[in-house]
């Protein structure tokens, strides 16, 4: 595994890390809210986003208008069971999601679900790290690399962690400020 290699699957996590954030609901609309929902369409999951167009016309509405209105009740049902908390609205032709302001122990909560997410992201670079020295060690066993070139690799791929880390904890910082600001 070459160092470029690991940098880049360093940043992978850490954009993974930042779409997981972008679904916690913040008090504002937001149509990442519905990244994760699953829609069962004719008997296939289907991401919510392929079967409607999503949008918010206000700052605590999200609107959804679906491409096909025989889905209409699968979606509304896929809405409900998900874990936004949020019901949903239908007139017939749109499915309306009107978004409370947060209370304060829902805020809470929310910081630590994105604690929980940032931490996901930390193992996982973790064991990008891991899996990195491992190839290094397995290496120099092999004698493909002299052992102070190994030393060097493993104190880089350190350095990368510690970077990518510290980036995880500013998104956290970041997405808890933008929770617990009313």
């Amino acid at each position: 595994m070459k160092l470029a290699e690991i940098k880049d699957h360093m940043e992978k996590s850490i954009e993974a890390t930042q779409r997981s954030f972008n679904t916690i609901r913040t008090g504002r609309a937001n149509s990442s809210l519905l990244d994760r929902i699953t829609v069962d369409y004719y008997g296939t999951e289907t991401p919510l986003k392929s079967l409607a167009n999503v949008s918010t016309p206000d700052a605590s509405t999200i609107t959804i208008q679906p491409y096909d209105k025989g889905s209409m009740a699968q979606i509304e049902k896929a809405i409900s069971l998900s874990d936004i908390g949020l019901t949903p609205n239908n007139d017939g032709q749109i499915i309306r999601l009107n978004i409370p302001q947060l209370t304060s122990d829902r805020r809470k909560e929310l910081v630590k679900i994105a604690s929980k997410l940032a931490e996901d992201g930390k193992v996982a670079i973790r064991n990008i790290r891991r899996d990195g020295i491992d190839a290094i060690r397995k290496q120099e066993k092999n004698h493909d690399i002299p052992e102070d070139e190994a030393r060097d690799l493993q104190d880089q791929i350190q350095k990368e962690t510690d970077k990518s880390i510290t980036k995880i904890e500013q998104l956290l910082a970041a997405k808890e400020k933008d929770i617990l600001t009313v």
